[in-house]
This record gives structure tokens, C-alpha cells and sequence, in this order.
């Protein structure tokens, strides 16, 4: 197995002037005392000479340096020969005149060669300051000449031109006059016509610093067509520094800060959300003092690319991402785990905030952030949504944070708390606008899909320096590929820290060291792992009881560490296995109750009584439970059915198993959750089937709420 800690060795020229003139006077004095012992002939050290100083003149020549400063370099290598010429030819090298004179020209030559340097910067600075303030002088004349030509002005100033980083465009600060504070509604596409800006250019004009100040923002090349590559520095960072994701319309980064806050992202297919999610990742693992856990139950697509190069290819020792739930039973134990971390961070580490002065955790290596990337929102069940929540409105002082991403923006897949606490919004490219104003209430002007159409690009609006929230700014995300993902893994996975005890040392902790065992066999079923995987797997694998009516794993939640969860008390064959989500335990518990009813209590003739019974197309429906059984039978017969088929259903599958019209189903189960309260996420739309197609449909744990409200009802 290879190590992510192997040296590279580094062949570039990483040297100073200083160091460089040192170099060479050592060189120098080397080649005179070995060749004084070996008869090296004089003249060889006066030819050496002479070549570095015809070198170094034609690359001074095209370099375009001053002649003073060619003639010195020049002179400085003729000095070096001349003085190993004499060494050689006196056999002297070794004698305290000689080493004496070697010692002071290498001063004067490294002293000289910073200087000219020095010198040299300061002269290009000066010539690149002269250049740029003689364009901005012409860029604002001709800007001065331009508004009074185009809207007749008078009596403006334009303040400075500032350029702006890879020569994308600029913006002109214009101070107007009293009589005329702004500029006409037609001013942007008169503007862009006398300037003849090319497709993809534009004009924005943004209000100044004061009242009468505007800014005309030119943008001369679209750097949201462009294909931005991932950076390749992928040196350490901090998750105090903001998070880039990629470029602004000006070539500045766009980035979001993530200690605070939380980020919400949102795309359609094909709008390049998940590379933005992988972008994200990518700048994560980049820090030295963040945990990353990925909460994805459609196949944990956003951590296999990551876990490649240590699950299969073995070159890194360690999985980059910490956890990952793939599985909506491990997505429990994660934000079970998550939610007692916060809970027991907070009291743990009251010295260490005291120390630093702050209410929040200070995050070091040692005590590290946890982000936790959830995809595909949509798919997960309310349960799961309540506990994010939980993690999103409770851990900002522990420092876990989420960033959440989802194929749409609308009130029935967000919930109100995550929107609310996610101040960082990201809307890849979306067919219909009122997502995007969804997403970023401006409260003024309607944002135009428009703006940022291509494929990678989108909106961001995310905390400034300031903590003032931007508003939503067209960007272009950094494109990254799984073979650069392998190239930086090694990189990358040498910094990653580990969660730090405290967090783990609760009830649910217990179950975070076996995470790989239980999830690897299920992520890789047909591939071989590699040996790196061994220290995480060969632990003992613990999975936490499920209970017997909701399938929920007891993780011991509140309980302290050395209490054992409590299981369900069972008797027969049934008490050797934990009961799952839908078994038959609840089978048995749904179905004795009512033949003790039907049996006791048979309906009257005229149909009134606690068992409503009605028939629609030429169907009969038991459309409530009974004074015994609160449960509805056809509620009941669906969840088994659920379970059964993986715990997602198709509602037409669903209807042949139960023998029914598809739309009948569908209006009666719709009124059986609507009477107690229950909605499907996702507007009722799962994935299921043999070709994982999303199509309306039911889930487990849908219809499991349903039935323990039915039953909390009757409680009552």
C-alpha cells in the first residue's frame, strides 16, 4: 500500500539572488580546491567564467534589464573566474588571503545581486503604475466625453478607473451632478452599444459610496461561458477562511464563510450541482481543522468519488470523508451522533471559550469543525428533517454546520429552519425563475435565469467580511474531475484531523468506530477493498436496535455511555433479532387487534358505528380503524407492502400488489395522511424500482408516521 506521506522531490529553481551568488561562490571555490589537487588547468576556470558571463548578458538582454545592471552581472561572473583562475594557477586556495578574498566578494555579490533585484522590481512597479494610470487618464476621458455625448450631462466628474483582474473588465466611478443623481432607464443598453461589447459582455451600474456616486461596471469577456479548472493549490487552509467555489463575473473569487452559517444549495438536474457539491468538498478537505460527513441516501454519490483512492485504489491510509450515511438508518445514527456532539461540546469546552474569549468553540486540529453535506433532501423522511433541524438551529456555538443541497427550491422540500439558517444560498441553473426568487427573497428587482445560463454557473449570495448578507451575484463554479480528485487525494487526506473524543464520547458515539464496517460492504459489493480499509473494518461491527413500532434505531439518545439501549421486550423466535421498520411485530400488533374487533363488535345494519366501511368502485375500503385498532387497514396493508419491496414503492406497483385502481389508491391514502397531518416530500415523488426511476410513490417511513399518529390520536 502506498503512503500519502512520501517526499516528492522538487526540481524547481526555488533560490533567492542572494542565495544564487552564493551558490556560485561556493561552486567556485569547490572547483578551485578540488582542481588545485588535481592539476585542473587555469584557463578551463577563466572559459567557465566567461560563458556564464555571455549567459547571463543575453538573458539579461531579453529580460530587457538596464545596461548598468547587465554590465555588473557580467562582471560579477568574470570576478569568479578570475578569482579560481589565480587559485589554480598558485595553488592557494586553501590559505587564509585567498579564502579571505572569496569571502568578501561573495558578500559584495550577494549584497549586489539583492540590491539589483530590488531595484529592478521597484523600476517594473513604477512602469507598471505609469502604464495603468495612463489608461485610466484615457478610459476617463473618454468616459467623461461619453456621457455627455449619450445623456447630455453637464457638470459631472468622472473619480477613477479601476481595472480589474485578468482583464475582464473595469469599473468607472462617476460623481453626478446635483441635477441629474442618475442616469436614464435606457442607460445600460446604450452604454453596451457604444462600447460595441462583444456577447457575453455587459453594464451594471451599482450605487457609490455617497449620494450622487454611481459605479459603471464594464464587462468586456463572459467569465461565466469560460471552463474554470480547479485550482491545482491545494495547500492548507483554515475553516475560518471563506470557502471558493469559483469566479465572479469580475474575476473576483466567489466564496462563502461556513463557521457561522450554513449553506444551501439548489439545482436542477444537469445544472452542474453535484460538481459544485464536489468543488465544495474539495476546498473542505483542503482544511486542517474540519471534519466532513456526507449524509446521502441515494447511493452516497457525493462521497464516492473521495473514497476511491482509499477504499479501492489503497493510495492514500486514510477516507477522506469521515462518514457517510448511505442509508436512511445510518443517516439516524450520524445526526444521532451529531446531536449529542453538540450537547456535550457545549459543556465539555466552557475553558477553552473562556480562554479564547468567545461564546463559539474556538475549531484547531485538535477540536475540529464537523460539516455535514447532505444531497438530495428531497428524499429524505420527516424524521431525518427533523433531527437536520435540530443540528442547523442548535450547533452554530459547537461548530457543526451543514451545507444542504436539493433539485429544487419550493416550501415542500426546504423546511422553514434550515432556509432560515442557511445564510449561504447557492441556485445553480433552474428552468423556472420563481425558484431562484424562492430561494433569494431580494424583496426588490425578480432575478433573471438569464444571467448566469450556462452550464456551472448560478447564484450566490453568501455573509461578506462584514457579516451583511450579499445580494445574489451570478458566478461560475471550478470544474473538477474524478482524475484530478485522485491526484489531490494524497494531498489531502495527510491533513485530514480526527473528530476529538468528547464529541464521541456519548451513547450514540459508540457506534462511530464500526461506521465503515457497516457501510463499506455495502458501498463496494462487487469490488475488493483495499488494505487501507483493514484498520477501519476489522473492528467489532455494533448496529444499534431498531424499535419494534417505527423501525427506529435506538442509539440511546440522552443516555449516558455505559447504559445499553433499551430493546424491546420480545418473546419466541422473534426476540433473537431486533425487529425492523415494518415487521412483523408490527404486522402482528396491526392485525390482532382487529379480528378481536370484527369478532366483538360487528357494524349495524345501517352502517354507523366505530367501524365506517364504504364501498367505491365496486371496492371495499375499510377508510377507519375501530375503537380496538386505531390503524387503518388499508394504511397498514400498504406499509407492509413498503417494507417489503426495500421501503420504497412506485404507487402503481403499490396498487397491483394490493389489487386496486392505482388513482383510487393514491386518493385514499392521500386522505388517510391528510387526515392526521402527514406529507410526503418531495410532492410525493420517490425513487424505487429496478431502474431507481423517481415516479409518485410512497416510503416506509411516510406511512410509518402515519400509523404511530393514528395511533398517538387515539391515545389521546
Amino acid at each position: 500500500m502506498a503512503s500519502s506521506k512520501v517526499p516528492a522531490l522538487d526540481w524547481s529553481w526555488g533560490t533567492t539572488p542572494a542565495t544564487a551568488a552564493a551558490l556560485i561562490a561556493g561552486g567556485a571555490y569547490s572547483t578551485a580546491a578540488v582542481g588545485a589537487a588535481t592539476g585542473l588547468p587555469a584557463s578551463y576556470a577563466l572559459l567557465v567564467g566567461a560563458a556564464g558571463a555571455a549567459a547571463q548578458a543575453g538573458a539579461d538582454l531579453y529580460q530587457r534589464r538596464p545596461h548598468g545592471h547587465i554590465a555588473a552581472r557580467c562582471a560579477g561572473w568574470l570576478a569568479t573566474g578570475g578569482w579560481t583562475a589565480v587559485a589554480l594557477a598558485e595553488h592557494t586556495v586553501l590559505t587564509w588571503a585567498t579564502t579571505g578574498k572569496w569571502a568578501a566578494g561573495t558578500a559584495v555579490g550577494m549584497t549586489l545581486a539583492r540590491g539589483l533585484v530590488r531595484a529592478e522590481e521597484t523600476a517594473r512597479t513604477e512602469r507598471t503604475s505609469r502604464r495603468l494610470q495612463k489608461w485610466a487618464n484615457g478610459q476617463a476621458k473618454d468616459w467623461h466625453e461619453r456621457l455627455h455625448r449619450l445623456f447630455r450631462l453637464d457638470g459631472h466628474e468622472i473619480e477613477g478607473v479601476k481595472p480589474w483582474a485578468g482583464d475582464v473588465g473595469y469599473t468607472v466611478r462617476v460623481l453626478m451632478p446635483s441635477e441629474a443623481p442618475e442616469l436614464p432607464a435606457d442607460a445600460i443598453r446604450k452604454l453596451a452599444v457604444d462600447l460595441k461589447l462583444p456577447k457575453g459582455g455587459s453594464i451594471q451600474i451599482l450605487d457609490g459610496e455617497v449620494y450622487g456616486q454611481i459605479l459603471i461596471r464594464v464587462t468586456a469577456k463572459d467569465v461565466l461561458a469560460e471552463t474554470i479548472d480547479f485550482p491545482e493549490d491545494v495547500t492548507e487552509t483554515s475553516i475560518y477562511q471563506r470557502i471558493q467555489l469559483g469566479l465572479l463575473p469580475d474575476a473576483e473569487p466567489a466564496d462563502f464563510p461556513l463557521t457561522d452559517v450554513c449553506a444551501l444549495e439548489i439545482g436542477q438536474t444537469g445544472s452542474g450541482k453535484s460538481n459544485t457539491i464536489n468543488v465544495t468538498n474539495g476546498q473542505l478537505l483542503r482544511t486542517v481543522d474540519a471534519v466532513v460527513w456526507h449524509l446521502d441516501v441515494t447511493g452516497a454519490g457525493i462521497s464516492l468519488p473521495w473514497l476511491r483512492s482509499w477504499a479501492v485504489d489503497g493510495t492514500v491510509d486514510r477516507p477522506l470523508i469521515d462518514w457517510t450515511a448511505d442509508t436512511i438508518e445510518e443517516a439516524h445514527i450520524m445526526l444521532d451522533v451529531a446531536i449529542a456532539a453538540i450537547n456535550t461540546r457545549k459543556a465539555a469546552y466552557q475553558d477553552l471559550m473562556h480562554d479564547a474569549d468567545d461564546d463559539k468553540i474556538p475549531v484547531s486540529p485538535q477540536v475540529p469543525a464537523i460539516i455535514i453535506v447532505v444531497d438530495e433532501i428531497a428524499e429524505l423522511p420527516y424524521e431525518i428533517l427533523t433531527k437536520l433541524d435540530t443540528v442547523v438551529d442548535t450547533g452554530r456555538a459547537a461548530r457543526v454546520r451543514t451545507v444542504i443541497s436539493g433539485l429544487r427550491a419550493t416550501q415542500d422540500v426546504i423546511t422553514a429552519a434550515i432556509k432560515k439558517q442557511s445564510r449561504v444560498r447557492i441556485g445553480m441553473r433552474v428552468s423556472d425563475p420563481e425558484e431562484l426568487n424562492h430561494l433569494f427573497p431580494t424583496g426588490r428587482t425578480r432575478l433573471n435565469p438569464k444571467a448566469a445560463a450556462h452550464k456551472g454557473s448560478g447564484f450566490l449570495s453568501a455573509p461578506d467580511e462584514d457579516d451583511v448578507d450579499s445580494e445574489p451575484t451570478p458566478f461560475k463554479c471550478f470544474r473538477i474531475k474524478p482524475k484530478v480528485i485522485n491526484t489531490i487525494a494524497p494531498k489531502l487526506a495527510a491533513r485530514r484531523p480526527a473528530v476529538d473524543a468528547i464529541s464521541l464520547d456519548t451513547a450514540p458515539g459508540r457506534y462511530y468506530a464500526s461506521r465503515w464496517g457497516r457501510i463499506l460492504p455495502r458501498l463496494y459489493k462487487d469490488k475488493k477493498l483495499s488494505p487501507a480499509t483493514l484498520p477501519y473494518t476489522e473492528l467489532e461491527i455494533l448496529r444499534p436496535p431498531l424499535d419494534a413500532v417505527n423501525g427506529l434505531p435506538l442509539t440511546g439518545k440522552g443516555q449516558p455511555r455505559n447504559s445499553d439501549a433499551p430493546r424491546p421486550a420480545t418473546s419466541g423466535p422473534a426476540a433473537e433479532r431486533p425487529a425492523r421498520f415494518g415487521s412483523d411485530a408490527l404486522a402482528s400488533l396491526l392485525k390482532a387487534p382487529t379480528a378481536t374487533a370484527t369478532e366483538a363488535a360487528p357494524a349495524p345494519e345501517d352502517g354507523e358505528g366505530p367501524e365506517v366501511i364504504r364501498a367505491e368502485f365496486g371496492r371495499v375500503l375499510e377508510q377507519a380503524g375501530n375503537l380496538t385498532n386505531p390503524v387503518p387497514r388499508l394504511l397498514a396493508d400498504a406499509h407492509q407492502h413498503v417494507v417489503a419491496a426495500g421501503g420504497r414503492m412506485h404507487t402503481a406497483d403499490l396498487a397491483t400488489r394490493l389489487n386496486m385502481d392505482p388513482l383510487l389508491l393514491g386518493t385514499e391514502l392521500g386522505k388517510l395522511l391528510r387526515a392526521v397531518g402527514i406529507e410526503r416530500p418531495g410532492k410525493g415523488t420517490v425513487r424505487a424500482g429496478a431502474d431507481n426511476e423517481s415516479k409518485p410513490g410512497y416510503q416506509q417511513e411516510t406511512l410509518a408516521a402515519a400509523l404511530r399518529a393514528y395511533a398517538d390520536r387515539h391515545a389521546a
